[in-house]
């Protein structure tokens, strides 16, 4: 085979530091569209990002040419630094240091693309905690303090 060919989706969330300001409401779609623009330059593909004020998932590829911890790394960094260019309320921005990161079937995409596309109705009725929580069962990961969001 001439080619290397990957086609991995993701779904990555991130929280924000505990000790950090949260997102402005309006400021979200930004915050989407410079994400989209890092994604797209490690030659990924964005399939939909959402998120509320103090976290966000996104539904992608994972490029082949790129670790997924650097990958992850390059997108908070990135959107960290340029989110405190918005405005001096977010001068104290920060996203925690650790992130989930789950494999996603291509069968599933579209109902992950609704789920991360719903984002603020969800959390209505559920917290971040109770998401996560319930991301870990659904994925057979036995439940750890450590795996908690935490600064």
């Amino acid at each position: 085979m001439p080619q290397s060919l990957a086609q991995v989706y993701i779904h990555l969330v991130f929280h924000t530091k505990y000790s950090s300001v949260t997102i402005r409401e309006e400021d979200l779609p930004k915050l989407f569209a410079y994400i989209d623009g890092i994604i797209v330059n490690k030659n990924a593909m964005v399939i939909q990002i959402g998120g509320v004020s103090n976290h966000i998932h996104i539904l992608c590829t994972l490029p082949r040419t790129v670790s997924m911890a650097d990958f992850v790394e390059d997108i908070k960094k990135c959107s960290s630094k340029w989110i405190k260019t918005l405005d001096s309320y977010y001068s104290k921005f920060a996203w925690q240091g650790g992130y989930a990161i789950f494999s996603v079937s291509a069968s599933q995409v579209q109902n992950v693309k609704q789920y991360v596309m719903n984002q603020k109705e969800h959390h209505r009725k559920k917290t971040f905690q109770e998401e996560y929580e319930a991301f870990l069962k659904a994925y057979n990961i036995e439940y750890n303090p450590e795996y908690v969001f935490k600064d």
